[in-house]
């Protein structure tokens, strides 16, 4: 009797105990549901098809004149650093890769004599444009917009023709769309490794695409799905050719979606806002209001700004700042005895190498940019070469430079002191750096940029019909004598 009564407590007591387990178990799996439900986003507004509704209802007339004064020198800044650019190692080398398989050849690779098919086309010619890290910035999100976007429009043009007129409209709508999207995850979308431009800039290309391939709303907003389906770029590949793939593979996948879309290729209604679509699942933060909020009115396209410095643009107060100092006081390295910097902490986490050994690695270094700034009075192309980097006077005086992180200090700004070797102490503060909104470069400026990057790779008077081109683009019956203009042994458009 006792061994039953014993056996009978121990099946009491495991089934108690499984009971509990049970109840333990539904019990958190409720409380994770309440949880989840708690965190789960209230319902985005249609983003995808407001975007795309907003884009194919807007017509050139549609543009504010200041819209179209700096889409075009986004034009202009694009073609001069995508010129510049276009025999540079990094390009040879995707040329020649890609030239066995390129199709048909219909459309420009700028400053080049070879032809290939669009989207291979744009692809290269987007490479060329971010190689020297030259190109338009959009500083509140960091995005150069231009390349994707114009690179992806200027293929298509050559092949699908379009007038001066509309292509400057989608090159604006294209731009905006992308910095708008940027907006809306910028900056944890960017903290978390990824090249902002890559990201966004299929959007953009997209938009520009379909736009000219006049598609309907629906085709549109599987366009920007599929661009959505193809975010390209990571920040570890800066200082290497590969952040200019970034924005090459950009446009040629924006091309890529539209073409696709115009034949009736489907994607999901909302891509960009869904759930699991692409701003939940790459980024914490989705301000949906940036990207539909004044659509039309209000502009970020009229922020965009050009590069006076071939480097990033969190060195260029710094650059701004070495040159001035040098200018204004006759500085020679010899006279240095050390450089400190109080920046903001971005600085070094961009560009924080202190031993560069490429060129392309110097545009990664405020080491190297303060001290070739202050050595040669520029920061162009020239100074962010294999021949800069170095330098043994370069070299040296990187030594003597030593940037302090202040959270206190703005991206846009920075603190430099100059000791000499006689004791004197120099300073000098920046608080907007030349080429930015603040400051902005001048239509003068920017063509003495495209004419500097233009020399070597096209004659002068090549160069300064382009230039013309450029500034009178809605005049142009067809776009594409932008691009054939531009192809090295052309003697103007055709």
């Amino acid at each position: 009797m006792a061994e039953v009564s014993r056996r009978s407590l121990m099946q009491l007591a495991t089934t108690l105990a499984a009971s509990r387990s049970v109840q333990a178990a539904t019990f958190a799996a409720a409380e994770q549901s309440t949880a989840g439900k708690a965190r789960e986003p209230s319902a985005p507004p249609a983003v995808t098809h407001a975007l795309a509704r907003w884009a194919i209802g807007s017509s050139p007339d549609d543009l504010p004149a200041n819209v179209r004064k700096e889409a075009t020198r986004t034009l202009l800044n694009y073609l001069g650093v995508a010129v510049g650019g276009s025999h540079h190692e990094t390009v040879d080398i995707a040329v020649s890769a890609l030239s066995p398989f390129s199709g048909p050849p219909q459309a420009t690779l700028l400053g080049r004599r070879e032809r290939f098919d669009v989207m291979n086309a744009a692809f290269v010619n987007g490479v060329s444009s971010h190689v020297f890290d030259y190109d338009d910035t959009h500083l509140k999100t960091i995005i150069h917009p231009g390349g994707p976007v114009i690179s992806a429009l200027l293929a298509l043009a050559e092949y699908h023709p379009v007038d001066g007129k509309q292509f400057l409209s989608a090159l604006a709508l294209g731009v905006e769309t992308a910095l708008r999207i940027g907006n809306a995850v910028y900056p944890d979308h960017y903290d978390r490794g990824w090249h902002i431009t890559g990201t966004a800039g299929p959007f953009g290309a997209a938009v520009a695409a379909g736009k000219v391939l006049g598609l309907d709303e629906q085709r549109m907003v599987w366009a920007l799905g599929l661009a959505a389906s193809q975010p390209v770029g990571l920040r570890e590949s800066f200082g290497s050719m590969n952040k200019s793939f970034n924005p090459g593979r950009a446009a040629s996948n924006g091309v890529f979606a539209a073409l696709l879309a115009a034949k009736g290729f489907t994607s999901s209604e909302g891509m960009i806002e869904a759930k699991r679509g692409w701003a939940y699942t790459i980024s914490t933060k989705q301000d949906w209001r940036e990207v539909t909020e004044g659509l039309g009115q209000r502009w970020e396209v009229a922020l965009n700004t050009y590069k006076p410095f071939a480097c990033g643009i969190v060195l260029h107060p710094s650059i701004d700042a070495a040159i001035q100092l040098r200018a204004e006081h006759r500085l020679t390295p010899a006279q240095i005895a050390a450089v400190e910097l109080r920046v903001n902490p971005l600085v070094l986490e961009l560009t924080g190498k202190k031993t560069p050994q490429k060129g392309l690695e110097g545009k990664f270094s405020v080491y190297h940019a303060v001290a070739v700034a202050l050595v040669e009075g520029a920061a162009g192309e020239k100074q962010f070469s294999d021949r800069a980097v170095r330098d043994p006077v370069v070299v040296a005086l990187r030594e003597r430079v030593t940037p302090t992180v202040d959270p206190a200090v703005k991206p846009e700004q920075v603190d430099m002191t100059v000791s000499l070797k006689d004791g004197k102490r120099l300073t000098k503060h920046i608080e907007k750096a030349i080429g930015s909104v603040d400051v902005p470069m001048t239509d003068q400026a920017l063509e003495s940029k495209f004419a500097d990057l233009a020399e070597g790779v096209l004659p002068s008077a090549q160069t300064r019909t382009l230039i013309d081109l450029c500034w009178n683009v809605e005049k142009l019956a067809a776009a594409g004598a932008l691009a054939r203009a531009a192809a090295l042994g052309a003697v103007g458009p055709r």
